[in-house]
């Protein structure tokens, strides 16, 4: 008899609650920091360090609801057996987006021209070039399209798990929610192609650095959010078959799991490269200056960091097939992806906020303490609100006599 009724460990439980705790009491001292300093540099830090440690777990907290509507689209029966994981991910998009948009909001009405230069007024030339730039860049229009965005990330993320916990108490055969669920899975694509995949990262990440642009910046972002988006759900599933649930999820779905770590990390670094390669060919000055601070100024540790985490060590650990099986090395490599794309949104955002003065110290950690504990208690407790093995889903035959 497989157990289906997952109870959070009195463990994870004490060590959400106590990363969490880390979390308040470091953002109440950096609330009591930037009241208390006149220093610019120590107010953009905070800033910054909330704006990227929302937007980064936000969105690798959406990975989770594409990876569902992807799959569902596509009638992917290997995802069946653990699906309820995603899921809960999924289902807490509403908590982290609400977090985010309170950080960008706040940034934008406050009009704080030293993390969103644009907000300064005359520093988006009114010329040819900028033209379309002076359409979006501007309050109303950034306030208006985050609303709209963060609100329908959090009503799809409800409704897709909300569809599967229905279809567990539809009559045996019934299809009907299956394919309503198909359905908004389509929708959720549509919505998601009109966001993250295209304007969400020009407003949000790349509108910090105003004067610069790149056509691949937002497919960059998505490949960075979905493959730490793919490892999160990868720890969660090793972390519950660990403690005797998730019966049928075999090596097969393991290796599933890994092998989409592995290809989408050479995605990002296709991406990566082919975006810095066009930039560094054309050796345009207003393209080059983005690569200038990163490559050979104080962010070059965080530059080279980042090509080592995220591509040199998944594609040479997950390579072989017995790694990709191998519970302690996908277990590894997940933890490295997940710390690899984090230092990746960090040297995203941080070169156009903080300039030279960058830190990685009490407030930084602690913030991502805060987010890391928040997330283990969301997921944990949603995962106790339905069987883990969904019932009456037309392939939940299929993903366990699952052979890849």
């Amino acid at each position: 008899m497989l157990n289906q009724e997952f109870k959070v460990p009195a463990k994870l439980k004490t060590t959400s609650l106590t990363l969490l705790a880390i979390g308040i009491v470091t953002l109440l001292a950096g609330v009591f920091t930037l009241l208390m300093s006149h220093d610019q540099m120590s107010q953009n830090r905070f800033w910054a360090v909330l704006l990227q440690n929302s937007v980064f777990f936000l969105l690798i907290s959406l990975a989770s609801v594409f990876i569902l509507s992807a799959t569902s689209l596509a009638q992917g029966a290997w995802i069946v057996s653990f699906r309820r994981i995603p899921e809960a991910i999924g289902s807490i998009v509403w908590v982290m987006a609400m977090i985010a948009g309170l950080v960008l909001l706040t940034i934008v009405w406050t009009n704080n021209h030293h993390i969103y230069k644009w907000l300064e007024d005359g520093y988006v030339v009114h010329n040819k070039l900028n033209a379309l730039k002076n359409f979006f860049l501007n309050r109303n229009f950034f306030t208006i399209w985050t609303l709209i965005v963060l609100g329908l990330w959090s009503w799809f993320g409800i409704k897709l798990r909300q569809l599967s916990i229905k279809q567990d108490s539809d009559p045996k055969g019934s299809t009907k929610t299956y394919w309503l669920n198909f359905n908004y899975s389509a929708g959720f694509i549509f919505v998601f192609a009109l966001s993250l995949a295209s304007t969400i990262p020009w407003l949000w990440i790349m509108s910090l650095d105003a004067h610069w642009f790149s056509t691949m910046f937002s497919w960059y972002t998505f490949a960075s959010s979905f493959v730490s988006g793919m490892s999160m759900i990868m720890l969660w599933i090793l972390y519950t078959k660990r403690h005797g649930y998730l019966g049928h999820v075999n090596d097969e779905h393991i290796h599933d799991v890994g092998k989409f770590m592995f290809a989408f990390s050479i995605f990002w670094t296709y991406l990566w490269f082919s975006q810095f390669m066009l930039i560094w060919y054309a050796n345009i000055p207003e393209e080059t200056i983005y690569f200038k601070i990163r490559m050979h100024g104080p962010y070059k540790f965080f530059y080279w960091i980042n090509i080592i985490l995220n591509f040199v060590c998944p594609i040479l650990i997950l390579m072989p097939r017995p790694n990709k099986r191998n519970y302690f090395v996908v277990t590894l490599v997940a933890i490295i992806i997940l710390t690899g794309h984090w230092i990746d949104f960090y040297q995203m955002v941080m070169p156009a906020t903080v300039g030279e003065n960058w830190h990685i110290g009490w407030f930084e950690i602690g913030i991502v303490c805060g987010f890391i504990g928040l997330i283990i208690s969301l997921v944990s407790n949603k995962l106790t609100k339905a069987p883990l093995v969904p019932q009456n889903n037309p392939l939940l035959k299929e993903t366990i006599i699952h052979i890849s």
